[in-house]
């Protein structure tokens, strides 16, 4: 079981690993029940560990690290515990902070392209639609940039 070794897994992407190596179902859930009694295998603890380090240094938003999760084989009620530890001020805060970074790069955009990289920016990593323009909105204007396109979207 080397894949322990390299990062924390969860018990879905173990049992997936088990049956490529063309362990039986039977088996791989007897060696995984047996993982999980140890404590091996927490998916609770790997949703946690994995919303703190997604929103952390990947700057994503609750709805991707929800689908992520889920992907991953976390069950929704476990991904949704995890997820709400990232609070709205927290996901708003780290937006205006993805924003911050990538303007310096676009001073020479016009407004309308701005907006459309900036909101897209944020739409892909799981911000919603109206944090997105909000904070597009506010940014744009603490840098004496015009937000008039964006005034008639609210």
């Amino acid at each position: 079981m080397t894949l322990l070794t390299a990062r924390p897994r969860t018990r879905a992407e173990l049992y997936k690993a088990l049956l490529r190596k063309e362990v039986s179902p039977e088996v791989a859930e007897r060696v995984l029940g047996r993982l999980d009694q140890v404590g091996l295998i927490d998916d609770k603890a790997f949703a946690e560990m994995w919303v703190r380090s997604r929103h952390t240094y990947q700057g994503m938003g609750r709805k991707a690290l929800s689908v992520e999760l889920r992907r991953r084989g976390v069950d929704n009620d476990t991904a949704a515990e995890a997820v709400a530890a990232v609070d709205e001020d927290a996901e708003e805060e780290r937006a205006r902070l993805l924003v911050r970074k990538k303007l310096p790069s676009m001073r020479s955009a016009d407004q309308q392209t701005k907006i459309r990289r900036l909101v897209g920016m944020l739409a892909r990593k799981g911000y919603s639609q109206g944090l997105a323009y909000r904070v597009v909105k506010d940014e744009l204007a603490n840098v004496g940039d015009e937000t008039d396109l964006l005034d008639t979207i609210e």
